[in-house]
């Protein structure tokens, strides 16, 4: 190697290694001051209707849903959505219905196609069965605690809140790939927003929980606003924000089922997710590749040649990686899957490469291209 190179070679090595070793230890510190803080609601808290897009019979979907009926609260709506009236997801509402009496359960069955997005075409279809002016659009395989409503709703009594959205804690079904798959949730994903939280930005917004106005939906052109669009729930928020209102990211934590079959399944369903935020926020999907932990890590240390300083960021990187590990899980299941976190760094790298080569993903059973806005368009 030249003289004159390998002092740059080293320079940007360990200046990489840097990088990751900094977001790795702000990683850690940011997941570790999310604390669950108890606040008293208000008195009196308005009524809310709930609206929960389905399509099939997704694995502990009776359970996921029950967890929405079972609500500490006093007055609210639950409006399912199917498109099909032979959809599975049709009987476990059904049961819900006859086990839940008391409470006002509505189900829309509308084929009506109103975009590329079949989420956001089945919001369109339920709308007119919502009572209530408070909304929250949740996802189907999302498991909420009793509280959920009580906390989610009171940030939106504030005119200047646009919408209130959740973060989500990935929870992995049977397999070793379901196990991966929540690792991308709960080491990297998360993390990154609770990173961008603690730096003060709000640029999100997730299908788990979002809650809004129904005026403010209004005022942002309603659900076909966003018919089109893949990242459905960033755009509600962008939108939201555009109009100068704020987005909070309320303090509840929701549990949503990972349930991968196959080491396809985890890629597609991966590069869908990398290739959506490469086309709403390009310049920081960019710039992400020092949020991939051990990897830019081991990367810069090759690059420097195994100068001993970049060595020395790589073993702070490793171990603020592990102390990340353990913060995420229960220490019984850290242990079990420690063999997830040098993985689920590599393969996160690996994909978020491969997501530059192409802007193709697969959506459950359909082809999409998605544009430089962010719109679907279906591919024969």
């Amino acid at each position: 190697m030249s003289v004159t190179v390998q002092p740059w070679l080293d320079w940007g090595g360990t200046a990489l290694a840097a990088l990751a070793m900094a977001y790795a230890v702000t990683a850690w510190l940011a997941v570790r001051s999310r604390r669950r803080r108890s606040r008293s609601g208000p008195a009196t808290l308005p009524p809310v209707t709930v609206l929960k897009p389905l399509c099939g019979a997704e694995h502990d979907l009776y359970e996921c849903l029950r967890s929405f009926c079972d609500q500490a609260y006093p007055d609210f709506q639950i409006v399912f959505g199917v498109r099909d009236p032979e959809d599975p997801a049709v009987t476990v509402v059904r049961t819900l219905q006859r086990e839940f009496h008391g409470l006002d359960l509505q189900i829309a069955i509308n084929a009506a196609q109103h975009g590329s997005n079949g989420k956001v075409s089945n919001l369109i279809n339920m709308l007119p069965l919502a009572r209530y002016d408070y909304l929250i659009v949740a996802d189907s395989d999302v498991r909420v605690a009793r509280d959920y409503l009580a906390k989610v709703v009171p940030p939106l009594l504030d005119t200047v809140v646009g919408i209130v959205t959740c973060p989500y804690r990935g929870c992995p079904q049977h397999g070793a790939w379901s196990v991966l798959g929540a690792a991308f949730i709960n080491d990297w994903f998360m993390p990154s927003v609770y990173v961008a939280a603690l730096l003060g930005s709000r640029a999100f917004a997730f299908g788990a929980t979002i809650a809004m106005r129904r005026e403010v939906l209004a005022w942002i052109g309603g659900f076909m606003a966003i018919a089109d669009q893949l990242a459905d729930d960033y755009r509600l928020g962008e939108l939201t924000r555009r109009m100068g209102l704020h987005t909070v990211l309320s303090e509840v934590v929701v549990e949503t089922s990972v349930d991968e079959r196959s080491f396809g399944d985890l890629v597609r369903h991966e590069l869908r997710w990398l290739r959506t935020i490469r086309a709403v926020r390009p310049r920081g999907y960019a710039l992400s590749f020092v949020t991939f932990g051990l990897t830019p890590a081991a990367v810069g240390s090759l690059v420097a040649a195994g100068a001993r300083t970049a060595l020395a960021l790589l073993a702070i990187t490793a171990l603020a990686r592990l102390m990340l590990h353990f913060a995420v899980r229960d220490a019984r299941s850290a242990v079990r899957q420690l063999w997830v976190l040098p993985l689920t760094d590599l393969l996160v790298f690996v994909l978020w490469c491969w997501g530059f080569l192409s802007r193709r993903v697969q959506w459950r059973h359909a082809r999409y291209r998605v544009a430089r806005d962010g719109s679907a368009h279906p591919i024969p």
